[in-house]
């Protein structure tokens, strides 16, 4: 049951953040306004209402960026629009045109991930890409994710496809989701290999790199707190040495030494063949996982391995601290 009180600035200001997972508050003054307080400090509004015979959590906007009397004034609006029956198209559209729209209105990438998820669109389901909409059937789409080798890529694939045809519906064009009842795919969930004896490890093999643009990329994925399409793209212009920042997050002490000690001839941080920026070095880092004694390592691995292990903290200054901790923890395995 959700903590219920009056909304007031200075209460959801000092709102404390749970330790996993969020937490739930209710305005008394409108019931109906609720608020998701998440681990990580993010504030949401949002209403509940039973759409099309399952509950809903329709948001309406993060708080402070929208104060509480317009979130309060927002509330009628969202459950009448929420309430609305679509609207049927007559109009036919292909797949293919429903895909894009989808993909602009609602997905929210970087530039290299829209690049791979159109890329993963094109693959697994050109099949289906030229047909009208209304004419796709569950059979198609079945057929469609049972070609897909790969369990992961194919439950990928029929979660995008639940939620393309959902959009669909919103926008009027379908009347029911075919991929709403489609057999869910059964897929084993991966078990991360990395310890931090196996850190230790890595962090050795990385030294032994002999490419000092990878060596540094690599170990900027452990001291870095990043996953690597962020590090992989990082500017010298998004670095702030004096404050000891990276755009709107902290740097480490080991990953500023790193950083400093690099040559700064160019626009990107890790670039190879003169301006070329460093995209996905997978070959090599397989060569530094096998070293490390961990075959089946990958980069995101280690992103997960830091990001699960470090204390979290809403203020910049504190969770520098709690990166370096964590840093000297695992360095100290190593003495």
């Amino acid at each position: 049951m959700a903590h219920q009180f009056y909304f007031n600035p200075y209460i959801l200001d000092n709102l404390p953040a749970p330790n996993a997972g969020f937490d739930v508050v209710q305005d008394i003054s409108e019931p109906r306004l609720r608020m998701y307080v998440t681990s990580r400090g993010v504030k949401t509004f949002f209403v509940r209402k039973r759409v099309g015979g399952r509950d809903r959590r329709l948001i309406i906007g993060n708080y402070p960026d929208m104060d509480i009397e317009q979130a309060r004034a927002a509330v009628q609006n969202v459950l009448d629009v929420a309430a609305q029956k679509p609207r049927v198209r007559r109009r036919q559209i292909t797949f293919g045109r429903l895909v894009q729209m989808y993909l602009d209105a609602r997905v929210r990438r970087s530039e290299d991930g829209m690049v791979k998820l159109r890329r993963a669109i094109a693959r697994h389901l050109s099949e289906i890409m030229d047909k009208n909409v209304s004419s796709i059937t569950g059979d198609d789409l079945s057929n469609v994710i049972s070609k897909i080798s790969g369990p992961a890529i194919a439950a990928r694939m029929q979660e995008l496809l639940q939620s393309i045809f959902k959009y669909a519906i919103e926008a009027g064009y379908v009347k029911s989701n075919p991929a709403a009842d489609l057999h869910r795919v059964e897929q084993r969930r991966r078990v991360r290999p990395l310890t931090r004896a196996g850190m230790v490890r890595l962090i050795e093999a990385i030294e032994r790199e002999p490419s000092p643009v990878l060596r540094a990329a690599f170990l900027m994925l452990v001291y870095g707190f990043a996953p690597k399409s962020q590090v992989f793209a990082m500017r010298w212009s998004d670095l702030d040495f004096n404050h000891y920042m990276w755009g709107a997050r902290p740097l480490s002490d080991a990953a500023v030494v790193l950083l400093q000690d690099l040559p700064q001839d160019g626009n990107w941080v890790f670039s190879v063949r003169g301006k070329m920026r460093l995209t996905d070095p997978r070959t090599s880092w397989r060569r530094v996982a096998a070293d490390a004694g961990i075959p089946n390592l990958t980069m995101d691995d280690v992103h997960k391995f830091m990001m699960r292990h470090l204390v979290w903290a809403s203020g910049a200054e504190d969770l520098r601290e709690n990166m370096n901790a964590l840093i000297e923890e695992i360095n100290g395995l190593n003495i």
